[in-house]
C-alpha cells in the first residue's frame, strides 16, 4: 500500500501551526485542572456546610436575629449542647464578645411533639420547660465564650410561634430552633 503525500506536503506547515496554536502545555493544563477541581471541592464543601448548618441570619427592624436548628445544637430530647453546636455558637460569640454593647436574647423553641417518659423522669414535663433548658444552655455557653453575662438573657417559648406546620417531620424540625437576637443600642 502506498500513500501519496505530495498533495499534503505543502499544507504541513499550515496544519502544524494551526494544531500548535490551540494547544496548552500539559503542565499548564494540569495546573488549571487541579485549580478547577479545588474550586469545585470548596464550592461543594461550602454548599454542604450551608445546607447542614441550617442556620440563618436575618435582619429585623432594629435587631439582628441568628437562627439555628436545635437538631444541630442538641441531641433529640436533650438540652446538653453537642460539639457541633458548641462550634457554631462559639463562632458567633467570638464575633460578638470583643465589641458587645447590645443586649442578646436567646429564645428556645420546640415542635408540638409530646414530652417522652425519659424527659419526664428528669423533671422536663413540657415543651416550655425543654425550650427554657435549651435557651439557658446556649446562654451559659455564650457567656463562657466571653460575652457579658449582664447583657444576655434566655427565654423558653415552647411550641409557640411555629415557623412551619407541625404536621410533617420536616415542619417539626424547622420549629425546633434557637434564635439569638441582638438588639440595636436603642432597642
Amino acid at each position: 500500500m502506498t500513500i501519496n503525500l505530495r498533495g499534503v506536503a505543502p499544507l504541513a506547515p499550515l496544519l502544524a501551526t494551526a494544531l500548535l496554536a490551540g494547544c496548552v502545555s500539559a503542565s499548564k493544563y494540569d495546573a488549571l485542572q487541579t485549580q478547577y477541581q479545588d474550586l469545585q471541592q470548596q464550592n461543594t464543601a461550602l454548599s454542604a456546610q450551608v445546607a447542614s448548618d441550617k442556620a440563618a441570619l436575618s435582619r429585623l427592624q432594629g435587631a439582628v436575629k441568628y437562627t439555628v436548628n436545635s437538631d444541630l445544637l442538641f441531641a433529640s430530647g436533650g438540652w446538653e449542647m453537642s460539639s457541633r453546636g458548641k462550634q457554631l455558637i462559639a463562632n458567633l460569640a467570638k464575633k460578638l464578645a470583643p465589641t458587645q454593647s447590645n443586649k442578646l436574647v436567646v429564645n428556645g423553641y420546640t415542635d408540638n411533639a409530646p414530652i417522652g417518659a425519659a424527659l419526664a423522669t428528669q423533671g422536663v414535663t413540657s415543651n416550655l420547660i425543654l425550650s427554657q433548658k435549651r435557651a439557658d444552655a446556649v446562654m451559659q455557653f455564650i457567656i463562657s465564650q466571653g460575652v457579658a453575662a449582664d447583657l444576655i438573657s434566655a427565654v423558653g417559648r415552647g411550641e409557640a410561634n411555629p415557623v412551619a406546620p407541625n404536621t410533617t417531620a420536616a415542619g417539626r424540625a424547622k420549629n425546633r430552633r434557637v434564635e439569638i437576637t441582638l438588639a440595636s443600642p436603642a432597642g
